[in-house]
């Protein structure tokens, strides 16, 4: 029996075994390095439409430039599974998003192969740019180059960053990956080989040669001269925004013609223009005909069956906080013809599709500008508009200043949703709203409130609806509720004031958010101890219920606050008002429980808050070890 030839993959340990392939070798060695991504992403989950689209530039990258000497900046990194597995990563390439396994994005500490890390989209050309300058500076000759999205291009800080370059002549390369377009293969053989012709030495000795000349004719002739070139180029090629901002402009070209990618980034490496842009279009999800079919290209899926493509999704009972906020967001959309919506690029993971279904001319997906999109629902807070701006706690971090300076400040209601709180789970640190609730805190006049469960998280969108006197802001978890029973619609809560659920004596457990379910469930346990706690859940914490807060101090030997967030919190909020009200004086004990003070490894979300001791069996540990009557071997996790 003939022996089946070994896979070019297996012959790969790093990028430099790719130099010495033939441009043949090369497209086999695409084929099978698709097929091994889609393999592994099966088994873990991920992002799996990126990185299928980048299959082919991966591969170019990599044979062209000298990485990792060459500096290989991928924005936001969840297209870099392909990257990873060319760079020595390929034997854990299984361990994605796993606890201690690869990362789903790029991280520096992983492998030398990552420069920069990333999570959150439109850094790579800022990034790009230190780098080039840093390189200049040291006295080293290597190539930076950046590879950016089309929906990055969004943001405001890829165009500051391309500003910047372009203003300092650096020697940059950026890829512009537009997977949001396709080419019809006359135009496409067209544009590639005119990306060839003007990204090589002829055309660029031609064109300087022509300057040289026109440089010594009359001022007017040269701006002639000039504007007919620029015409003519963004003509045949569309560059002329870029070329504006001081990049040479190379494309569109196909992004999967892996001869044209090689050909043309051989040209510019070897070019000694400054800034350059290529122009790379690629189709989301290719060669994975589920992915290709699909309405968003699998960008995120769970596990799945690379034959049907059926993925694995768990089975609940409750609804999703998302769409909890999605559909009572639509509930008060249709009493009140004010209502807007606001998101930056996240309609479906915010729950805002359906309510753009419904209400397509009441919501604005701004793309990915979170700084814009705050603004942008102040501006329309202040002509009488209620805009609620959808956003991931993660993400609200890049628009501080202007909830501070635009909306704050100005007493402005907008309604700030804010998704993804706390623990994410497999997306890490870059990903985790350990953060909102210390920085919102900081904020006077922003009332802010954490639903306790999904039932609450519908009162609270109805309250944020009718409270018109100055910003506020709710927050929830990614995942789904406890599978409380439904209101018909949301009530008004009264602002800043908690609620008691059970009384008792001894410990008070104080929550502020959705690890209720676990408080409960502690205090099951407690029972077993001769402890009946008393438990109240906050809702707000701007402002503080300082009634309910003094009568538990009162009243309780033990206080414990619990929180999905971090230090600078509701705890700190509760002690800051414990200590100069003076109810730390006497026989209490105050126990702050909270996100630790790191940043959150990847692992299941279960895990996570487990490790923080924020689950029932943390929970119990502290109120019997702060008592003196722990028994931590009596105990059993989870």
């Amino acid at each position: 029996m003939d022996k089946l030839p070994t896979p070019l993959l297996d012959r790969v340990h790093s990028p430099a075994d790719l130099k010495a392939m033939s441009r043949e070798d090369l497209r086999t060695l695409a084929d099978e390095l698709r097929s091994e991504m889609i393999d592994a992403v099966s088994v873990t989950g991920g992002h799996l439409g990126a990185g299928l689209g980048v299959v082919e530039l991966t591969v170019a990258l990599h044979t062209v430039f000298n990485t990792p000497d060459d500096r290989l900046i991928w924005d936001v990194g969840h297209q870099a599974y392909p990257h990873k597995i060319l760079t020595g990563r390929r034997n854990r390439i299984r361990t994605l998003r796993q606890k201690d396994g690869l990362s789903g994005f790029t991280r520096r500490a992983e492998s030398v192969y990552d420069p920069f890390g990333a999570g959150h989209s439109s850094t790579s050309i800022s990034a790009g740019l230190g780098m080039a300058v840093a390189s200049d500076l040291l006295g080293h000759s290597r190539n930076v180059i950046a590879v950016i999205g089309d929906g990055a291009m969004s943001a405001g800080m890829a165009y500051e960053a391309m500003n910047n370059a372009g203003a300092m002549d650096a020697r940059l390369i950026v890829i512009l990956n537009d997977n949001d377009m396709s080419i019809a293969p006359p135009t496409g053989a067209m544009r590639s080989y005119l990306a060839k012709l003007v990204s090589g030495r002829a055309y660029q000795g031609l064109r300087d040669t022509a300057k040289s000349i026109t440089g010594k004719l009359p001022r007017f002739v040269q701006e002639t001269a000039r504007k007919t070139e620029e015409y003519a180029r963004g003509f045949l090629t569309g560059g002329t925004l870029f070329e504006e901002l001081g990049f040479f402009y190379v494309g569109p070209i196909d992004g999967h013609n892996l001869n044209d990618l090689i050909d043309v980034l051989d040209n510019v490496r070897a070019s000694e223009k400054g800034p350059a842009l290529i122009h790379v279009v690629t189709k989301k999800g290719k060669g994975y005909a589920p992915a290709e079919d699909s309405a968003d290209k699998y960008h995120g899926v769970n596990k799945f069956n690379v034959i049907t493509g059926a993925q694995s999704k768990p089975v609940s009972n409750a609804p999703s906080y998302t769409s909890v906020f999605g559909e009572s967001l639509i509930a008060e959309a249709e009493r009140d013809s004010r209502i807007v919506a606001v998101t930056a690029a996240m309609p479906n993971g915010t729950g805002l599709d359906r309510f753009s279904d419904l209400f397509p001319s009441r919501c604005f997906d701004v793309g990915i500008a979170e700084q814009h999109a705050v603004t942008f629902a102040a501006g329309m807070a202040s002509e009488g508009l209620k805009p609620f701006c959808a956003i991931y706690s993660t993400f609200l971090q890049r628009a501080y200043d202007q909830v501070i300076h635009d909306v704050a400040v100005q007493g402005l209601p907008v309604r700030f949703a804010i998704d993804r709180a706390g623990y994410v789970g497999a997306d890490g640190p870059t990903h985790a709203g350990n953060y909102d609730n210390a920085f919102l805190g900081a904020i006077p006049g922003l009332v802010i409130m954490a639903a306790g469960d999904e039932a609450e998280l519908k009162h609270m969108v109805t309250t944020a609806a009718l409270y018109d006197e100055g910003p506020i802001a709710f927050r929830y978890p990614r995942g789904e509720g406890l599978g409380v029973d439904m209101p018909a619609r949301g009530a008004t809560l009264e602002i800043g004031k908690g609620r008691i659920i059970t009384e008792g004596k001894t410990v008070a457990l104080l929550n502020f958010g959705t690890r209720l379910g676990e408080v409960l469930a502690a205090a099951d346990r407690l029972a077993s101890f001769g402890l009946t706690p008393t438990i109240a859940d906050a809702r707000f914490m701007k402002p503080l219920d300082t009634d309910l807060i003094t009568r538990l101090a009162r009243e309780h030997e033990l206080l414990v606050t619990i929180e999905e967030g971090g230090i600078g919190g509701f705890g700190s909020h509760v002690a800051t008002y414990l200590a100069r009200a003076g109810l730390l004086d006497g026989k209490l004990k105050f126990r702050p429980l909270m996100i630790p003070d790191a940043y959150a490894e990847q692992a299941g979300i279960a895990d996570l808050y487990a490790h923080a001791g924020l689950d029932r069996a943390g929970l119990v540990e502290t109120v019997l070890t702060t008592l003196g009557i722990a028994q931590p071997t009596l105990i059993a996790k989870g």
